[in-house]
């Protein structure tokens, strides 16, 4: 996770700077990496430290919402920096909000010794392997896909149906941020009572609802309601799906969580993606409410498959386990009452083994 600052705050500096296309790629890039590190490393914290699947489905709406938050007020705070102080301005405070992060992440989860890991964790082969991991990625990926699609093609057609002014291009996806960070908050401690499975399916049908609604919009004012819908159903299968991941390593794998967030965190990649790389040579082929059907038609096709992950199948050795450790215990990065591990196994489970 510190890694990962470093590098964000590296890209952060050089998009403040960068005049040329080929050090704004490079910046990109880099972004791209640091997000990745920090991501899949801070969701197998909270995995590792939440063992309790109530007490980690909410952890994972909360993080979540940090997510929703930073797109939330990144996009207004670019433009009225960019328009009133100048370019570099924007970058220069988010490197010091970088600075102090990482400040934190020193103070707080400062490891004080060394623990050497007792299992060792699966194979990220078997667990691309795991038809229920499978499952999970490709609701993340198609979910996002839909949001991802409307990006890039979504401003284009508002300026030639609507004539919309720009101000109004960035507007249209205020509702979906909103929304989203309801959602993940929501549906964090929702999902657990209801059945995340449930609450995932409900999510893709609504993401395939709002999307074919989309086209009928006629000013900025008709896109509330379908982006609003949009962004809440993807906080619903998000913050679902992202427990769920946890949830089937502890029953199905080693209990340990960095593999298959990286899975997810690649599924979402995926969604965002190919969703901008295909949108525009789509709309060009087929047209933007054709291509809101195709993939909204999609997430309702898919989404009957997150039934399977109702009751998913726990291996025999877990099961076990299972069996023995009925209350699962809460690990806790405390400073002043406790030592961090570096890994996912306390001294405990090492004395037990």
């Amino acid at each position: 996770m510190f890694a990962g600052f470093i590098i964000m705050f590296v890209s952060t500096i050089m998009f403040a700077f960068s005049g040329t296309y080929a050090l704004l790629f490079v910046a990109r890039s880099l972004q791209g990496i640091g997000s990745s590190f920090s991501s899949v490393a801070g969701l197998g914290m909270l995995a590792s430290v939440y063992t309790d699947d109530e007490e980690r489905g909410i952890a994972m709406g909360v993080a979540l919402g940090g997510l929703a938050m930073g797109v939330l007020i990144g996009a207004p705070f670019g433009s009225v920096m960019y328009d009133f102080v100048g370019k570099s301005a924007p970058f220069l405070i988010l490197a010091f909000l970088a600075v102090f992060d990482g400040a934190l992440q020193l103070c707080i989860l400062q490891p004080s010794k060394i623990s050497p890991g007792s299992v060792e964790g699966t194979p990220l082969l078997t667990l691309l392997k795991d038809p229920y991991i499978l499952v999970s990625a490709g609701s993340l990926c198609f979910a996002n896909m839909g949001v991802a699609i409307l990006e890039p093609t979504l401003p284009i057609w508002m300026m030639q149906t609507m004539c919309s002014p720009k101000w109004q291009l960035g507007i249209a996806f205020l509702p979906a941020s909103v929304s989203y960070l309801i959602g993940t908050n929501l549906f964090g401690v929702l999902a657990n009572k209801m059945g995340r499975w449930l609450c995932s399916m409900l999510g893709m049908f609504i993401v395939g609802i709002s999307l074919l609604c989309v086209p009928f919009a006629t000013s900025i004012y008709g896109l509330i309601g379908p982006n609003g819908g949009l962004g809440f159903a993807i906080g619903m299968v998000d913050s679902s799906m992202m427990a769920i991941m946890g949830y089937l390593v502890d029953i199905r794998h080693a209990s340990v969580y960095g593999s298959v967030y990286a899975i997810a965190d690649v599924a979402l990649c995926m969604g965002f993606a190919i969703g901008p790389s295909t949108g525009g040579a789509l709309v060009q082929a087929v047209g933007f409410p054709c291509l809101m059907v195709f993939i909204g038609v999609i997430n309702i096709l898919y989404a009957p498959l997150c039934f399977l992950l109702r009751n998913p199948a726990v291996r025999e050795e877990k099961m076990a386990i299972i069996d023995q450790e009925c209350v699962m215990h809460r690990k806790s990065y405390n400073t002043e009452s406790r030592e961090f591990p570096l890994s996912d196994y306390s001294e405990e489970e090492e004395t037990e083994e």
